[in-house]
């Protein structure tokens, strides 16, 4: 027993010594802020498109004025939207629907002012998003020229980099009608960019349904008032918190499953890489053979495992730590949530359960092909198959989380090597205490199989310069020397 501490202590020092591990360490979290920060920069980072509409349609159409209304209401509806998703982390979806109908009724500032009823600190942060289009009045000079090369010429010379940047424009949008219903010839600065052309081909939708509506003889306040009708759906569930209404307190308990399915997941692929790699090393520099002059295979096996799950319990932790800081401080109300839904019916404990048998089933197996590799050319042929072994429950995870009763799911959570996955993303919406407990035997029954068939493995491959292949690692499992 102190041999296998010895170098389970060696194999966690080996890398938590390194600035690499640290960097790794904090690769996470930072890539998992910028994940959600880099939308967000993104659309504040957005220029503002500057916009001139020149109407070419006849003037008792009113194209430009439906067009213009169409262009404005969708910039306000973009911040009602930003007024809606700011008020529910803090006050959840109830609040963030009753922020939107203020806005609907009483436009933007209703909308600021419900956000300070329902998340006063969310709207003491909040900015508004800036507008994606700005609608200037045409030059003079386009809208004078004569329809043709003329005219496009000074619509060049105002898209160009050469005009003055307070007369430059984005686009130039010049309004017809064919065959009765509303077009356009857009012209604009930058090609790449459609975020003019999709606004516009959505206003004339806006427009053309005015203008049949109003060929119907239906008043065109009507149809604005019906184009603004946001429902209102309230979702009652006897599984809510509450009894009745769900609200986001309902569904967290879904997503807390699919994280923990995604970070088991990253965990086995980053700690059964790092096992791979060290016994693999330690087999090339023949350090693997002076271990075994001290100490058994089964005891190193035990120690380089055991000291790769000490490596990666310091990386969930410290992981962890980040996360329930950032979250104590960005969202109290969510934070206090989420340690309720992991303290609800022992949640935590099944998750820690899974972990533990799902990393035990693929460490082990890692480590024992490690001892045949000397390179990683050599681990991609047993690799490969493990890898798509493992995409299979990053898919079925996310049909988990929709409907984790459905056959193929509860089918699949049997199978021990997708079992810790599915089940971690399965286990708050409360499945049959047999399948939690079955599963939970399978899985473990698999995992000390696995220690048993990947210590002759890893004996034999250590003790063996055969070449890597299906062959020699079965012959080495079966009992022989891999040959």
């Amino acid at each position: 027993m102190s041999r296998t501490l010895l170098i389970a202590r060696r194999e966690f020092l080996a890398y938590a010594k390194t600035v690499g591990f640290w960097l790794s360490l904090l690769a996470f979290p930072l890539f998992a802020v910028l994940g959600g920060a880099i939308p967000i920069l993104m659309r504040n980072a957005e220029p503002t498109r500057t916009v001139a509409i020149i109407d070419d349609a006849p003037p008792q159409a009113g194209l430009a004025a439906s067009v213009r209304q169409a262009l404005e209401a969708d910039q306000a509806q973009r911040a009602v939207n930003a007024l809606r998703l700011a008020a529910i982390p803090e006050g959840g979806t109830a609040a963030g629907d009753r922020v939107r109908s203020a806005s609907d009724v009483g436009g933007y500032d209703a909308g600021l002012e419900a956000l300070r009823r329902e998340s006063p600190r969310a709207a003491q942060a909040f900015n508004p998003p800036r507008p994606t289009i700005r609608l200037v009045e045409a030059p003079a000079s386009v809208v004078q020229a004569v329809p043709g090369e003329a005219r496009d010429a000074e619509v060049r010379r105002y898209l160009g980099d050469d005009a003055p940047e307070e007369e430059r424009l984005s686009a130039v949008v010049f309004l017809s009608q064919i065959e009765g219903r509303p077009a356009a010839r857009l012209w604009t600065a930058r090609t790449s960019d459609s975020t003019v052309e999709d606004a516009v081909r959505e206003a004339l939708r806006a427009a053309n349904r005015q203008q049949v509506f109003g060929g119907a003889g239906i008043d065109p306040e009507v149809v604005v008032q019906t184009e603004r009708f946001r429902p209102q759906v309230s979702i009652f569930s006897p599984r809510s918190a509450s009894g009745g209404e769900v609200s986001l307190r309902d569904r967290m308990p879904g997503l807390i499953g699919l994280l923990a399915g995604f970070l088991l997941w990253s965990l086995i692929i980053t700690g059964a890489s790092i096992l791979l790699n060290s016994v693999m090393e330690e087999k090339s520099n023949k350090i693997l053979e002076v271990l075994l002059s001290s100490a058994s295979a089964t005891e190193i096996l035990t120690g380089k495992v055991l000291g790769v799950a000490l490596l990666t319990l310091a990386v969930l932790a410290s992981w962890g730590l980040l996360g329930g800081i950032g979250l104590v401080t960005a969202a109290p109300d969510i934070a206090r949530d989420v340690a309720s839904v992991l303290m609800h019916d022992g949640l935590v404990l099944y998750f820690i359960l899974y972990m533990v048998g799902g990393y035990l089933m693929y460490a082990v197996l890692f480590a024992a092909i490690g001892a045949f590799c000397e390179t990683p050319r050599d681990a991609q042929t047993l690799m490969g198959p493990i890898m798509m072994i493992l995409v299979v429950p990053i898919i079925v995870m996310q049909m988990a989380l929709r409907t984790p009763d459905a056959t193929l799911v509860k089918v699949l959570s049997w199978v021990p090597f997708f079992t810790p996955f599915l089940m971690s993303a399965r286990a708050p919406s409360d499945p049959p205490m047999v399948e939690v407990f079955g599963t939970l035997a399978g899985m473990f029954a698999t995992a000390l199989l696995m220690v048993w068939l990947a210590g002759r493995a890893f004996r034999a491959g250590a003790l063996s310069d055969v070449k890597l292949s299906w062959k020699s690692f079965v012959g080495a499992v079966r009992g022989g020397r891999g040959v």
